[in-house]
């Protein structure tokens, strides 16, 4: 029962810098004539928000990172379509009242007009993040008992899926139904680039996914899979597979466990034969 964070109307409402690029080619992309060729994406990751807003970890304060960045995407010079915030939502082990807290620091951006797409990480909870939401809507059952979604858009079809295996457990798997799953969707859809998101990285940083190998032989011989986003390492990196897949690590947001790396969101800019994304770091002061 996948949900997510519609835009709030105005009804509804009264009811109730760029610091790096990476330019990814996809090939030729299927956009009927007359429709957009393009689409723009907000990404986040590990926003790690806790209840209490004065939490700190890593000598960071969470709350405040998400402030500023959920401000800097309704600034955005290009408004963005939609936001994906990609696991970790919960500080630590998934409560209740975090999420209480993560969905009111992102209403700013439901005011907008954007949704909001979530996915589930390690320090996430399954079955409290579906109660505290229970309110907010669903979108169409495609997996059961998992966070997981087809988002199709004009330029490309992203595949979200969920690799929480279980709270506090570091690595994550998609298991076998949700790659069964993945396989028969991916066929069904061929028209348009696939961009695959996981909270769970590649190998070889980290705590990765598990069943990475079973996971790139779905993808690889699948010639409109384009890109494959993950968190969990709190890093931004953008690598190629052998296969020629972009695999890119977001940045967190809430914190990072090395100093020479950014916490910041990416702003990424899709078109029927490729991706841009810029970086925008919280510490304005870097290079």
């Amino acid at each position: 029962m996948p949900v997510y964070l519609p835009p709030i109307s105005r009804r509804r409402f009264l009811g109730q810098t760029l610091t790096a690029v990476a330019a990814l080619s996809l090939g030729q992309g299927c956009v009927s004539p007359g429709k957009s060729t393009e689409e723009r994406w907000a990404l986040l990751s590990d926003i790690h928000i806790a209840a209490d807003p004065a939490t700190v970890a890593h000598d960071s304060n969470m709350t405040a990172h998400l402030q500023q960045v959920v401000k800097e995407v309704n600034a955005w010079p290009q408004k963005p379509d939609r936001v994906l915030v990609n696991g970790d939502l919960a500080y630590h082990s998934g409560e209740a009242s975090d999420y209480g807290a993560v969905t009111g620091l992102l209403e700013p951006l439901r005011k907008k007009g954007l949704p909001i797409h979530l996915s589930l990480g390690n320090h996430d909870n399954r079955e409290r993040f579906w109660e505290a939401l229970r309110d907010d809507k669903t979108v169409e059952p495609t997996l059961a008992n998992k966070q997981a979604a087809i988002l199709t858009g004009p330029c490309a079809n992203w595949f979200v899926l969920d690799s929480l295996m279980e709270t506090l457990h570091s690595p994550g798997m998609l298991g076998e139904q949700q790659r069964a799953w993945l396989a028969q969707a991916l066929d069904a859809n061929p028209g348009k680039p696939a961009i695959i998101a996981t909270h769970h990285n590649a190998p070889p940083s980290g705590s990765p996914l598990l069943d990475t190998k079973e996971l790139l032989e779905i993808l690889r011989p699948r010639r409109q899979v384009k890109a494959w986003f993950f968190g969990h390492t709190h890093k931004w990196e953008v690598r190629l597979d052998k296969s020629d897949i972009h695999l890119i690590n977001l940045p967190a947001i809430g914190y990072v466990f090395d100093k020479p790396n950014p916490t910041g969101w990416v702003a990424a800019n899709i078109k029927p034969d490729s991706i841009r994304l810029e970086l925008s770091c919280i510490d304005k002061k870097r290079e």
